[in-house]
């Protein structure tokens, strides 16, 4: 949150010094990435530099907690769970304000199945932005290269439309976000599939690599589409299609056969599928720290 604050009054600010039009807010949206990516960076460096200073273990638990703050596991849960429990009052209204809490597309208009593919697609999403790609900087840089990472998405996910305020201002934002989520989105989804094998009845873990392997490029970002696919195939569902955005319609394509409709309890199956897979990265994370320790 406090990334947040600091990207929307550094973008107000950047604005009032640069002219509008594409060179201008390119060069702007360029500024406003190296100021939040390097503040989110010193801050907690300065922290750390001081709690290290005085003790290790002061250090070790200072960064340990910075740590937890950057993962999103418990939130996306409880905020999509928000969102099931609306649909379960049967009180559409109320569902699609809380989905619109965790989409940043229109929701006024959405049917309990577009509020439900709303929210799974999200956490789908999210498995990867949220809880993998986090996990892999920090195993390469600690807290420091977390919070970096946080701030490049946070980033993305605020300015980061091709809209008329967004399409040039929030390009670089973009674009390294899409860098820097390339390879985790790919683990993340190698790991989601190996979580549908050994997760059950509910899950498909060959047909969720079917999907991946067939679905993983239907998005125009490189990188959303790689967990949404695993997801889809492993419940069989299907996710995706045409949404709208600031009132206009995009036209996206399916992700996934429809082998079933999609349906509330979709979403704490995906929920469930999110945290196996967080729990296996994190042994595996540790596997590998504790390997190179020794």
């Amino acid at each position: 949150r406090m990334i947040g604050h600091l990207i929307s009054g550094v973008e107000k600010i950047i604005r009032s010094l640069f002219p509008s039009g594409k060179t201008g807010e390119r060069i702007g949206g360029g500024l406003l990435v190296v100021i939040v990516v390097a503040v989110s960076i010193a801050v907690p460096g300065g922290i750390l530099y001081l709690a290290y200073h005085i003790s290790f273990y002061l250090g070790l638990a200072v960064e340990s907690f910075m740590c937890y703050q950057i993962l999103a596991t418990k939130s996306l849960k409880v905020e999509s769970d928000r969102v099931y429990r609306e649909i379960q009052t049967g009180d559409i209204a109320r569902a699609r304000k809380a989905v619109s809490m965790i989409v940043g597309r229109d929701t006024q208009n959405l049917t309990i199945e577009g509020v439900t593919k709303a929210a799974v697609e999200t956490v789908a999403e999210n498995t990867s932005d949220g809880v993998i790609a986090p996990l892999f900087y920090m195993v390469i840089g600690g807290a420091l290269l977390g919070f970096g990472y946080k701030a490049v998405n946070t980033m993305d996910s605020m300015v980061g439309y091709k809209n008329e305020k967004y399409l040039h201002f929030g390009r670089a934002a973009a674009k390294l976000d899409d860098v820097m989520n390339f390879l985790p989105a790919r683990i993340s989804a190698l790991l989601m599939v190996g979580t549908a094998f050994i997760s059950g009845k509910s899950y498909n873990g060959k047909q969720a690599w079917r999907i991946w392997r067939r679905d993983n490029r239907k998005h125009a970002s490189p990188n959303s589409a790689q967990t949404e696919s695993v997801c889809a195939g492993a419940l069989g569902i299907q996710l995706a299609g045409d949404a709208s955005y600031f009132g206009k319609v995009v036209k996206k394509p399916y992700i996934g056969d429809p082998t079933r409709a999609v349906e509330p309890e979709d979403i704490r199956r995906t929920n469930r599928l999110m945290n196996r897979t967080a729990w296996i990265c994190e042994i595996l994370c540790l596997g590998i720290l504790i390997a190179v320790a020794v």
